[in-house]
């Protein structure tokens, strides 16, 4: 069995920003990087002064570090962990309330096809340890009992679960919110242009050098080659693949990006990515439509108008939704 782990500093190279970095004379940039939600997260900030940079840079990280603490499975403590240890009811925090209440939204209207139910599932496969394997189907089975749209409900801070042993991830969402949350810490601190990206979840404020930010997405088969290049200001971006994380066993490639109707590794799509206004919504989108697929994503993404997709299908055809050309930099 061979395992592929995502390189943070793989994907910062070629799922990073494309800029032209010939700076004005009055140009003041700071960059920095840290590791926090288990990748590598870039924040590079742009002024014509470098007054108050290191301030706001400051706070985005203690920000984003205080978030991970609330929303990751892996930490003590953490929402999560609360959530997952609860038999039925349990009040959450304000944080918790704003990504549960995206992410059950995109559940129902992607009709399950992302999910927030997906702990057991998740941890079953292993995707995230050491020596990833596939289960046995009767353990599949089992892990899929009482999951989908239905499982959650959140009645303003409280958060009921259908089912006792219920397990919560927020794997495929709580990342980009934190992004939102570090880009309005940058923005309270007076910064107009920058960008912040963790491990490929990025948003990108402003403009660079007084002209959109280029990103360029990573073909899913070439890691060498950029599969577009687009260009973006004052929006998120995020690629899902099924190169993100995966291993192979007795001959078959397994990926992370699971189809919660049947507990395998979805097969419609190698690539989805998303240009939305948040990096929250982008992150559920970029999911749930690798897991329908673009037949079926189309008339998914059409509940989010301000969305839109640039599929890779299963057979390497690029696919995009309407209005994504805009976006591109040779439409």
């Amino acid at each position: 069995m061979f395992w592929n782990r995502p390189l943070a500093l793989f994907l910062l190279a070629f799922v990073a920003i494309l800029a032209w970095w010939q700076s004005r004379p009055s140009d003041q940039v700071l960059h920095r990087t840290q590791f926090l939600m288990g990748t590598i997260v870039e924040v590079k900030a742009f002024a014509s002064s470098s007054a108050g940079l290191d301030a706001a840079m400051d706070a985005a990280f203690a920000e984003m570090a205080r978030l991970d603490q609330l929303l990751s499975r892996y930490q003590r403590g953490s929402d999560v962990e609360r959530i997952n240890n609860a038999e039925a009811s349990i009040d959450v925090a304000p944080e918790t309330e704003a990504v549960l209440r995206l992410g059950l939204d995109v559940s129902k209207k992607s009709q399950g096809a992302f999910d927030l139910s997906l702990g057991r599932l998740k941890k079953l496969w292993g995707f995230d340890q050491e020596h990833p394997h596939v289960p046995s189907s009767e353990a599949v089975h089992e892990a899929l009992k009482g999951i989908g749209p239905e499982a959650l409900d959140l009645v303003g801070s409280q958060l009921r679960k259908r089912h006792p042993d219920l397990s919560v991830d927020f794997g495929g969402i709580a990342k980009g919110y934190i992004v939102d949350q570090a880009i309005d810490v940058l923005k309270r601190h007076g910064v107009e242009s920058a960008s912040v990206n963790a491990g490929g979840d990025m948003y990108l404020l402003g403009y660079h050098q007084d002209r959109p930010w280029r990103i360029g997405i990573q073909h899913p088969r070439h890691p060498n080659q950029a599969l577009d290049i687009l260009t973006v200001h004052d929006r998120a971006v995020v690629t899902s693949g099924d190169y993100e994380q995966f291993f192979v066993e007795d001959g078959t490639r397994y990926h992370h990006l699971l189809d919660p109707q049947t507990g395998y590794p979805a097969g419609s799509s190698q690539s989805v990515t998303v240009v939305a206004d948040s990096v929250a919504l982008a992150d559920a989108l970029a999911t749930a439509l690798f897991v329908l697929g673009p037949d079926k994503g189309r008339g998914m993404l059409a509940s989010y108008p301000d969305a839109v997709a640039l599929w890779v299908d299963a057979a390497g055809q690029l696919l995009a939704s309407e209005g994504f050309n805009a976006y591109r930099l040779d439409p």
